[in-house]
């Protein structure tokens, strides 16, 4: 398995790993610069070469796979018989430098709603390496024109049409998925906030709209729906940062963006 499909099998399954690379080497080696080695929490694909470096790039790696918010680190080695090594002796005479990238759970994001608003947000949060699921459930706004702007987008896009019950796309979410809610139809988000609430692997929940409508929403889900009143605390309304208060779905989206990548700062890691 080449270390491009091993990055991408982790991503996939939403587990952190680290990328290492030989960075540099002088003299002999037993990998020339370029080698790489990808490490996960239990498996490892490629090779820098074995022995003690690679023994020693795949300890540091594990320990930095725990930690909270590592950052990248260039280890330095000399293969000669001088130096104490952890796991054994590597003498082939010369120098070698590796880096060790983290590679962190990605994060997933799924707007439920893309008119004129949640359009807007996605062109922000596509520029962002995360999941974007784009999810609503009118044919036209999924358009392929529509969403041709994407088409360069750095997050991995995923359009779901969902005519009936766009509530069970979060079932399909992965694990974390921060969701916002701001489709056309407020019967329609309220069947998603009560939905979003019983789906408990889920990371935050956000709902677009007024203060009257939150009011309609939480007397509901409290009484028809029995939800307690820590889980509709789960719901995050209004979204987007409290000084922002231009109302042209651009300036909303900006402001929701903004309001959410502050919070994956909060969350490190």
């Amino acid at each position: 398995m080449t270390w491009v499909t091993a990055v991408a099998r982790l991503r996939a399954r939403r587990e952190p790993g680290v990328l290492v690379t030989v960075a540099t080497v002088r003299g002999h080696a037993p990998r020339g610069a370029g080698a790489k080695l990808v490490v996960g929490r239990t498996e490892t694909w490629g090779s820098i070469g074995g022995g003690n470096v690679e023994a020693v790039a795949i300890d540091r790696s594990r320990e930095m796979i725990a930690a909270p918010a590592p950052e990248p680190e260039l280890i330095d080695f000399a293969l000669n018989d001088k130096v104490t090594n952890r796991h054994g002796v590597q003498c082939c005479g010369g120098t070698v430098s590796i880096l060790l990238e983290p590679l962190p759970v990605v994060r997933t994001v799924a707007i439920f709603g893309v008119g004129h608003v949640g359009m807007e947000l996605a062109r922000v949060l596509a520029r962002q390496d995360l999941d974007l699921h784009l999810v609503d459930s009118r044919s036209a706004v999924l358009a392929e024109d529509r969403l041709a702007v994407l088409a360069d987008a750095v997050a991995a896009v995923r359009v779901h049409h969902t005519p009936l019950l766009p509530e069970e796309v979060l079932e399909q979410l992965p694990r974390g998925t921060h969701v916002l809610i701001m489709t056309h139809d407020h019967a329609e988000d309220a069947a998603l906030c009560d939905a979003a609430l019983r789906t408990p692997h889920l990371g935050s929940i956000g709902l677009i709209g007024s203060a009257a409508k939150w009011g309609r929403f939480r007397r509901r889900l409290l009484t028809e729906g029995g939800h307690d009143e820590d889980a509709v605390a789960r719901i995050k309304t209004p979204i987007g940062l409290a000084d922002i208060t231009g109302k042209e779905p651009a300036t909303i989206a900006v402001s929701v963006a903004a309001d959410l990548l502050r919070a994956f700062e909060t969350e490190g890691g």
